[in-house]
């Protein structure tokens, strides 16, 4: 069982920037792959970024260049540096740990993750 906790999230003005941070309970942080996937109002849950074990990443076309996602297994944490945010980034912003797939992969299907946070709120405006 893994237990996710977001945190970072805010108001921020557009061409800003924030740092989301997600903890994760348990000893087992390493043998999961990490995603963060974003929900505007009325819309479905995508993929923002993704960081493999073997610390892999992989990001969306829309947040590519301006987000970075990285993983600290001793602090059982993963972030995401958003840079130059636009109001189009506005969302919830939740991080969501896969047991599945390689070392090297990350999955960017919602189902495809096993746990996940509660979610923290970014807002751009513009």
């Amino acid at each position: 069982q893994v237990q996710l906790a977001e945190s970072g999230g805010g108001l921020v003005q557009a061409g800003g920037s924030l740092r989301l941070s997600c903890a994760a309970s348990g000893r087992t942080f390493s043998s999961y792959a990490m995603g963060w996937f974003r929900q505007a109002p009325g819309k479905e849950r995508e993929f923002v970024s993704g960081i493999s074990r073997g610390g892999r990443t992989y990001y969306a076309d829309s947040v590519k260049g301006r987000f970075t996602i990285s993983r600290d297994n001793a602090k059982n944490t993963v972030y995401l540096q958003m840079n130059n945010l636009k109001p189009e980034d506005t969302a919830v912003y939740y991080c969501a740990a896969d047991s599945g797939g390689t070392r090297w992969s990350v999955n960017s299907r919602p189902n495809d993750y096993d746990y996940w946070g509660q979610g923290t709120q970014v807002t751009v405006s513009s």
